[in-house]
Parts: structure tokens; C-alpha cells; sequence
């Protein structure tokens, strides 16, 4: 997703110059994560969308009135009606250049703000009192979830802000050390370091000093004066260029500036219509969204009982000295025991150092039932620690599974695969079969083939993406999208070289059919299929590989 820094600061500048003033009229749900607002504004109608889902978050104007979702009782839908109806907006505000933006109302009760999160998966909307108390959230995030819960009478914290450098007080020098601590491309280097630098931002820098998006070497002069003008003079000036970034005439991303590092490009009348533009190519209108939520919240659901256990393990842990330390103090309390007097709540006696040591006492208890409870806490610790790495490490792949979940549920294309989804957090156990519709069917990998006449395997979802490795010689090729949970692909080589323009055009499938679709490059590994392993005791296609070579691609779905 595109939705950026500077997209945030050029979506204030929309909205603040066409809502401004006006007032709402109705509040509505299009879906679980999203939400539509009429705003009666210069003598008519505009529609203002806002979306939490991570696939597609965003905030925008759209030309058509927008259509209520499936009604549910949601607790910030039903406050928002409550009390954003007849309020007038009073501001704009994009915090701190975040991709955070607040819409300020004046409402009846007193003032009230809506916060919209444009984070991916971390995006929220949340509406704030006047007192910066948080009322409502359209995704409440609990304290096992996060360390920055969002929850009903809470305060209201912002986003912890990314330690990266300010572009506005860099120097040449300073950037070429921050680059040179990398060894990635320029583009990758400036995301890590800069803030305010997103991919697609970072290609277009490196592009306009060397013409080339995956250079390695530029001028540190260059590239910061190229920043400066996007990151600091831009938004001085507000001269946005709402753009649309075009790959065979296809809308591959959106921005407030010119995208020359793409193949081709249009001007958009504005941001929201760029986006619009962007939106409507990408298909996100998408069938079964329904159904999807509902898995979606079951995930979320699964994900927030593995980080509770995970946390419960990590308690339970202790260091060796710790753990040592319950058992000299059970041993000392016994020592001591003739010397304990009634309802004493500590010990003090001198340790093998020369050290004073306090031992803590329930006073309650006789000397021989507090060694006792020392004693129990230490085998438990023993305990703990004993089996402890190994039972985080079995959650940790339990998230990563969970992970690779999500990812199968949004290139989810049918009924079947939504199923296939849900079904294996019934394996899992993490949800209750529910009896399957008359006639429904599992899906299976789609077989597709090359112009050379090369049968190629996508596997979208875990169930397949095993499928497709049992079904693939060692000598076929096995592609996955580098770092981030996606579908297999094969390409059937029949143990001949393969043409490198198939390689490319199924590397770019792969690209698709994973998390990073979005992207205007994504990085894909390629190795053959006797050097892809599955994960003993991990979920269908969780796999480790070596003698990968990685191809950076443009993400494409198969033609045709």
C-alpha cells in the first residue's frame, strides 16, 4: 500500500480545502474495518472513506455515495452516530508528518476527534474525546496484544515514533555513513535510516540522482537534495501532483508526486482520485468480504491467545541466579528456623560473600511452610527453564503459521479457499468446526503454463502450497517471495534449463501471491525443489531452502 507520509499530507490538504465547515450527515459501516462518512460541505454531498484493513488502508473522497455494509451493532459505529451527526468539522491535522490523520470535530456534546491509523496492519480508527481520552476503537487492541493498547477510557497515546534520521538536519557526510552501514541497495538503505522514507518514496529518490532504482552508489549531495525536495519542499509548498503509477498500462501505485522511476504514468485530478484509480485496478472491491472478515477476526483472535501464552512463558522464566536463589533461600529459612519467631516477615542473615541477604516471609506461615513454599517456586522455576526455549520456540512457529494464515486469507479468491483458511484453524484448535455446506469442495493449486509450453504450480493457501512441493521433482524450480508469507510456485523444467524470461514472469507471480503485492518490487528467491525442506512439527508449507539466487520483480498475476 502507497498510503505514505506525504500521501497523509496531501490528504490533509484535500480534505481540510473540501470538508472543512461542513457537517455530517450519516455514518455508515461498510465494513468490518471500514467506515463511510457524508459531510454536506460547499452546497453539497462528499463522501469521505476511512479503512482499517491492512491490505488496503487509506483514507479518501469517493465520487458515489457509499453503501451500507451488512448492519452490525459495532460499539464506534453506534457511538460515532450518537455523536458525530449534525457536528461540523473543524480541522485537518496530520500529526507529527505520520501517517496518522485526525478529522476535529464540533459535535453537539462537546469536541470529538477521529484518528485514522494508516499503518497496515496496525491500522485503527479511533475516536478521541475532548479530554484525549480514548472512546472507541474500530479494532481494540488489548495490553497482551501490544504495548500500546487501545482500548475504551484509556488514554489516548500516538504511535512510539521510528528512531530514524530527519532528512531536515542531514549533511552529505551523515547520510553516507548511515548508507554505508548498509549493504542493500540505496532505496533499501534510505527506508531503514530516514524517516518519512517509504519504498516507493526511496526508489523514486535514488532514480532522479542515478537513474536507476537498484543502484548501489550515488552522490550523498544528490541524493539528499533529491529527499529534501520531496520530504521538506513539497509539503512546504503544497504543490502536489496527485500521480498514478502505470506497468503495461496497469495502476501499480499512487502518489502525491511524479513517479519517473516507473514505466509509465498519469496525472490524477486529486489524491482521493488517484487513489480511486489505484483501488479500482487492484480489485479490492472484493467478492466474499463478508466471509473474510469473519475469518479474519477468528485469526486475530488465535494470534492474541499465542502472544498470551508467549507471555506467560517468558514470565515464568527466570535467570540461573534467580532460580539458584529460591533454593538458598528455602535452605537458610531451615537453617534458621529455631530463630524465626511468630509472624516475622523477613530474614536477614549474611551470605557466602559477606553480603546481607533479606528473605521475604509470609508471616502466616511457620518457618518449615515458608523453606517449603521456596522450595516449590524453585522446582517450578527448574521446571520452567528446562523446557521454556522449547516452548517458546513451538509458539513462535505457531505465529509465524498464524502469519502465513493471514496472508492465505487476503489472496483468498474463492469460497473454498476462505474454508481452507478456517479449516486449518480447526485443526489447529484454535476454533470449532462448523458443519460444511452440501457440496462444498476443497480447492487445489492452479496449473498454469508458460509461452515456452512449461507447466507452472501456484499453490495460495498453506494446504497448497504443500501440495505443490509433493507434486514437484527435485530438478523443477520452487520460487516464494523473499521474508514475507506468500504462495509457492513451480516451474516444471523436466531437468532442462529454464528459459530466464519464464524464471522472471513466475518470480513475478510469486511477488503476487504474497503479502508484498502491493509493492512496487518485490524480492523472490528461486532454488530447485530438492533444496526446499519442510519444518519438522510446522504447518503445510512452512519450509527452510538454500542455493536460493533472488530475483527483484515487479509484482504480475498470470496473464489471461
Amino acid at each position: 500500500m502507497y498510503f505514505d507520509s506525504l500521501t497523509t499530507a496531501a490528504m490533509a490538504d484535500e480534505l481540510g480545502a473540501l470538508l472543512v465547515g461542513g457537517r455530517v450527515q450519516e455514518i455508515v459501516l461498510v465494513d468490518d474495518l471500514t467506515l463511510g462518512l457524508e459531510v454536506y460541505a460547499g452546497h453539497e454531498r462528499r463522501y469521505l472513506l476511512l479503512s482499517a484493513r491492512p491490505e488496503q488502508a487509506r483514507v479518501q473522497l469517493v465520487e458515489e455515495k457509499l453503501r451500507r455494509g451488512p448492519e452490525r451493532p459495532l460499539p464506534l459505529l453506534l457511538l460515532l452516530r450518537k455523536h458525530l451527526r449534525g457536528a461540523r468539522l473543524a480541522r485537518v491535522a496530520q500529526p507529527g508528518f505520520e501517517r496518522i490523520l485526525s478529522l476535529e470535530f464540533e459535535a453537539p456534546a462537546g469536541p470529538l476527534m477521529v484518528v485514522a491509523e494508516v499503518m497496515g496492519r496496525r491500522s485503527n480508527i479511533i475516536a478521541v474525546d475532548g479530554e484525549g481520552m480514548v472512546l472507541d476503537a474500530i479494532k481494540r487492541v488489548r495490553p497482551e496484544q501490544s504495548r500500546r493498547p487501545v482500548l475504551p477510557h484509556a488514554p489516548y497515546l500516538p504511535p512510539p515514533p521510528l528512531h530514524k534520521a530527519s532528512i531536515a538536519g542531514l549533511t552529505p557526510a551523515d547520510l553516507r555513513r548511515l548508507l554505508a552501514e548498509s549493504q542493500e541497495p540505496l532505496w533499501r538503505g534510505l527506508v531503514d535510516q530516514v524517516a518519512g522514507m517509504s519504498p516507493l518514496l526511496a526508489r523514486e529518490v535514488v532514480f532522479r540522482v542515478a537513474g536507476d532504482v537498484e543502484a548501489i552508489e550515488a552522490s550523498p549531495a544528490d541524493l539528499l537534495a533529491a529527499a529534501r525536495a520531496l520530504l521538506v519542499e513539497l509539503p512546504a509548498s503544497h504543490a502536489w501532483v496527485p500521480t498514478v503509477g502505470l506497468e503495461d498500462g496497469r495502476a501499480v501505485a499512487y502518489a502525491p508526486y511524479a513517479l519517473s522511476h516507473l514505466p509509465g504514468q498519469r496525472q490524477a485530478p486529486s489524491m482521493s482520485a488517484a487513489i480511486a484509480a489505484y483501488v479500482a485496478q487492484r480489485g479490492q472491491a472484493a467478492p466474499y468480504a463478508e466471509a473474510k472478515a469473519r475469518v479474519r477476526q477468528e485469526l486475530a483472535e488465535a494470534r492474541a491467545r499465542e502472544l498470551r501464552r508467549r507471555a506467560a512463558i517468558a514470565r515464568d522464566l527466570r535467570p540461573p541466579e534467580e532460580i539458584a536463589r529460591l533454593r538458598e533461600s528455602g535452605e537458610w529459612i531451615l537453617a534458621y528456623a529455631s530463630q524465626i519467631g511468630p509472624r516475622q516477615e523477613e530474614l536477614v542473615v549474611e551470605g557466602s560473600t559477606g553480603e546481607a541477604l533479606h528473605i521475604a516471609l509470609d508471616p502466616e506461615r511457620s518457618a518449615v511452610e515458608n523453606a517449603q513454599r521456596y522450595f516449590r517456586a524453585y522446582d517450578n522455576a527448574k521446571l520452567a527453564a528446562e523446557g521454556g526455549p522449547q516452548r517458546l520456540a513451538a509458539v513462535d512457529r505457531a505465529l509465524e503459521r498464524l502469519a502465513q494464515l493471514e496472508t492465505d486469507l487476503e489472496l483468498a479468491e474463492n469460497r473454498a479457499e476462505i474454508d481452507e483458511v478456517r479449516a486449518a484453524l480447526v485443526e489447529a484448535g484454535y476454533v470449532q468446526a462448523r458443519k460444511a455446506p452440501a457440496g462444498a469442495r476443497s480447492s487445489g493449486p492452479r496449473r498454469l503454463e508458460t509461452e515456452e509450453g512449461l507447466v507452472v504450480w501456484l499453490g495460495r493457501n498453506s494446504r497448497q502450497n504443500a501440495l505443490v512441493l509433493e507434486r514437484a521433482a527435485p530438478g523443477d524450480l520452487w520460487f516464494h517471495a523473499r521474508g514475507v508469507p506468500g504462495g509457492h510456485a513451480i516451474l516444471v523444467t523436466g531437468g532442462r534449463p529454464a528459459p530466464e524470461a519464464a524464471v522472471e514472469r513466475v518470480a513475478a507471480l510469486a511477488a503476487y501471491y504474497s503479502a508484498a503485492r502491493n509493492e512496487a518490487r518485490v524480492p523472490v528467491d528461486v532454488t530447485e525443489r530438492r533444496h526446499v525442506r519442510a519444518i519438522p512439527g510446522a504447518g503445510p508449507g512452512q519450509v527452510t531452502y538454500r542455493h536460493e539466487r533472488t530475483l527483484v520483480v515487479a509484482p504480475a498475476d498470470w496473464p489471461g
